[in-house]
């Protein structure tokens, strides 16, 4: 079966889905020219991947030097709180590698509240892009890292929230539907992306990854239109019927 939007990837667990990640995001790194911004996700399924990036010898491979990293969303809280997920990739990857300092862009959860946090990663987000206007012949994003959620929700875009309908900030904030605030992407910055990869893993994503793969819009996932190709990296647990 053919997903009705990408290119859908199937491994036996999410072991091999990690490593293939790891593996696919390193090559298409080394083959690109200049400045590499990559999206981050949070939540369990990239954490191995990232643990992949750190060890020999994909990280000897990995041009680190000229490699910008983002967050595709935060959960509003301390870098120290488990929930964050600049604390995880920091531990999985970050204190492993040489990425220079700077090239790691955090969302500021301080002082600040999450509007303010929002609108001040939008403005770093423009200052990287070189410009307030995104163009169709230029992304944003040389690869953007999804997850999906059992409600169908990507990054923060939490399903009946406003946020979906945001087209002109390219970062928000999202204030309820979780047991925390967020800071998210919206749809015109992950969709200003080369490759937008969705991680999915686990028995619980089946119904939800087979609605997306479907074709199914209702849900913020199935909304997304990335300008680039779409790929799927799914574990044979959450593909279900899709992995025949």
């Amino acid at each position: 079966m053919k997903p009705a939007k990408g290119e859908l990837h199937v491994f036996d667990d999410v072991t091999a889905l990690a490593r293939h990640g790891a593996e696919w995001l390193t090559a298409r790194a080394a083959a690109s020219v200049g400045r590499f911004v990559v999206a981050l996700s949070g939540g369990s399924t990239p954490k191995p991947l990232y643990e992949y990036l750190a060890q020999p010898p994909l990280r000897e491979r990995f041009p680190w030097a000229r490699t910008e990293l983002v967050l595709g969303d935060e959960r509003f809280v301390p870098e120290t709180d488990p929930a964050s997920n600049l604390r995880m990739i920091r531990q999985a990857m970050l204190d492993h590698v040489p990425l220079p300092a700077d090239h790691m862009h955090a969302v500021s959860t301080g002082s600040f509240t999450p509007e303010e946090a929002a609108a001040g990663y939008d403005a770093m987000l423009r200052g990287l892009y070189g410009a307030d206007q995104l163009r169709p012949d230029r992304m944003l994003l040389d690869v953007c890292l999804l997850g999906l959620g059992d409600d169908g929700h990507t990054a923060s875009l939490i399903p009946g929230e406003p946020v979906l309908a945001e087209r002109s900030r390219w970062v928000a904030a999202v204030g309820h539907g979780r047991s925390e605030p967020r800071v998210t992407l919206t749809y015109p910055a992950l969709e200003s992306s080369g490759a937008v990869v969705f991680l999915v893993s686990g028995d619980g994503k089946r119904a939800m990854l087979d609605h997306v793969l479907s074709g199914g819009e209702d849900v913020p996932a199935g909304r997304l239109q990335p300008q680039g190709e779409v790929l799927w990296f799914v574990d044979r647990a959450a593909a279900g019927r899709w992995a025949a």
